[in-house]
């Protein structure tokens, strides 16, 4: 009995430690606009801050994953945690751009050790029906962080208090970052005594440190091509230029996005080449690509692909809407989003409930139906008119498909992976899910802000105080003013009365146009809803090829 209880026990801490990373990612997004007020960061220092995790994180889960199988999975874990932790003290403590970009992508260092190897601790350390139970608490706990982060990232920016020490003066957003200090070590003290060591023996030779490297810029490339489309240009340049320290990429010729992707796609035949060479000379590798032969593997890591299009890309969505449509404040919006969290830890219950008596498969299913319907369900019941009521039931349902579908799609993907390829394996699919998520918030983020600009154009070249008025002058200011509210990402509509008011516009024309504007942002979200749902309903068709009769693939030959 004591073994069971140590090992539901250190699920705990285990999951713990995933929450810390998830949090991360997102109460930062909400407690932005102080650390941009506090450290005076320019345009670009804001990319940077924002994308230097998400894209060090990305490009490092399948190197650590692997890397845990032979140095130990728990021991991976803790240094990881050691690392993640330290460098959010170091966020939390500076006074600079550079030095916030570089705790950052210490972070992401760190983050990267944490995913993947909680996943294998879970994989390796719970067997049967346990490890769909498990598993669906590790699920629930990612969708409910996702939602939990931004209540307190919102409540760090909300209330009105610093500390105080003589000197030094702790503003609230610094302890978004200082409170994984004592978490963390919580953490580690309680993954040291309730979990198992967990690794394998490898062949002799050392690390595959071309693959690693190969493997980072392969991921990092097409990463950072794939969120910087809309910023710097599928193709053609806009007017941002990509910049690193004194290098800014040249004008006169194509994005740097093209580039990046195609660099990406170099790299990943030369890698796919690199680990066959090492497999056949028997040595050892970043990753078995022979795991694509096991058909659960390979069909629901391009099932997961896929749902991860459509999963997470519409949140960022939602958040912009509830503050500068519906009014309310970062504290309330992230209040609204504990409905989804509240559905994800509904699943993890249910889920539990479910194992050994419905498939995994049938529970994937189910997961992502109701993902569909969420999502399709915010695309009709968004409106101003309605605010977040109109979408809170939703959130809910949510919630509870993305923790179905999560963990049970893990197990899924997991199932016939050999006990000395679980790093692996779970570093691959790790990468496969930030990969769609990327994606996906790509496709779904020039969705919503290209509907919305069109929208907000339409809707106010349509006021009938217009009528009569020169069309080519309507359509300037018509596209002025949407491309002003794309610019800001919304941020302008609460205050665009006195805006316009500033440059001359009477008060009522003012406020009539504000209401066409957050009219158009809306439009903007449910058609971002619809394309969310598209992805979704794709995702669920992909499910159709797991749950076939197994055939058990020998990767030792």
């Amino acid at each position: 009995m004591t073994k069971t209880r140590n090992r539901w026990i250190g699920l705990v801490f285990i999951s713990m430690a995933i929450s810390l990373v998830i949090i991360d990612g997102t109460i930062v997004n909400t407690i932005f606009p102080s650390i941009i007020k506090d450290l005076v960061l320019t345009s670009t220092d804001i990319q940077w801050v924002q994308e230097s995790y998400v894209l060090v994180f990305a490009s490092l889960l399948l190197v650590w994953g692997s890397l845990a199988d032979r140095i130990g999975r728990r021991r991976m874990l803790i240094i990881g945690l050691a690392i993640f932790v330290l460098a959010s003290v170091w966020a939390g403590t500076t006074d600079s751009a550079q030095a916030m970009i570089l705790a950052r992508i210490v972070q992401g260092f760190g983050g990267a050790m944490v995913l993947p190897t909680t996943l294998s601790l879970v994989n390796a350390n719970f067997q049967g029906k346990e490890r769909g139970i498990a598993f669906a608490v590790w699920g629930a706990t990612i969708g409910g962080m996702v939602a939990i982060g931004p209540v307190l990232g919102g409540w760090l920016t909300t209330v009105d208090w610093v500390l105080d020490f003589g000197s030094v003066v702790v503003d609230t957003w610094r302890w978004a970052f200082a409170i994984n200090l004592p978490l963390g070590i919580l953490v580690i003290i309680g993954l040291l005594i309730f979990v198992n060591e967990s690794k394998q023996e490898q062949r002799e030779g050392g690390l595959d440190i071309v693959g690693a490297l190969l493997s980072v810029v392969m991921f990092g490339t097409l990463v950072f091509g794939l969120i910087e489309g809309r910023v710097y240009g599928w193709w053609n340049q806009t007017d941002n230029v990509f910049k690193l320290g004194d290098f800014s990429w040249p004008t006169d010729t194509v994005s740097v996005i093209p580039v990046s992707l195609a660099v990406s796609l170099v790299f990943m035949v030369i890698f796919v080449l690199w680990e066959r060479a090492r497999e056949k000379a028997h040595k050892n590798v970043l990753l078995d690509l022979r795991l694509f032969n096991v058909a659960s593997f390979r069909n629901g890591s391009i099932a997961a692909l896929i749902i991860s299009m459509g999963e997470f890309g519409l949140l960022f969505a939602i958040p912009l809407w509830l503050q500068n449509v519906d009014g309310l404040n970062a504290l309330s919006s992230g209040l609204v989003l504990l409905w989804l969290a509240g559905g994800a830890f509904l699943a993890s219950g249910v889920g539990g409930a479910m194992s050994g008596r419905v498939s995994p498969v049938t529970a994937v299913r189910l997961g992502v139906a109701l993902e569909m319907i969420a999502v399709c369900g915010i695309a009709i019941g968004a409106a101003t008119t309605t605010g977040w009521q109109g979408i809170a039931g939703y959130l809910f349902i949510y919630g509870v498909g993305v923790g179905l579908a999560t963990a049970q799609l893990t197990g899924v993907i997991m199932v016939d992976v050999p006990m000395d390829k679980i790093g692996q394996a779970s570093g691959s699919q790790s990468t496969v899910r930030q990969i769609g998520s990327a994606l996906g918030i790509a496709v779904l983020g020039t969705t919503l802000f290209t509907s919305t600009q069109l929208a907000v154009a339409t809707n106010i070249e349509e006021l009938s105080v217009f009528k009569g008025a020169p069309a080519a002058q309507v359509k300037v200011f018509a596209d002025n003013t949407s491309q002003l509210v794309v610019d800001s990402a919304g941020a302008i509509l609460p205050t665009m009365p006195q805006y316009l008011q500033s440059i001359g516009m009477p008060q009522d024309l003012a406020t009539d146009i504000q209401i066409q504007a957050r009219e158009g942002f809306t439009e903007g979200v449910k058609t971002t809803g619809w394309v969310a749902g598209g992805f979704l309903a794709l995702g669920l068709l992909s499910t159709f090829n797991l749950g076939a009769r197994r055939k058990k693939t020998d990767l030792k030959k």
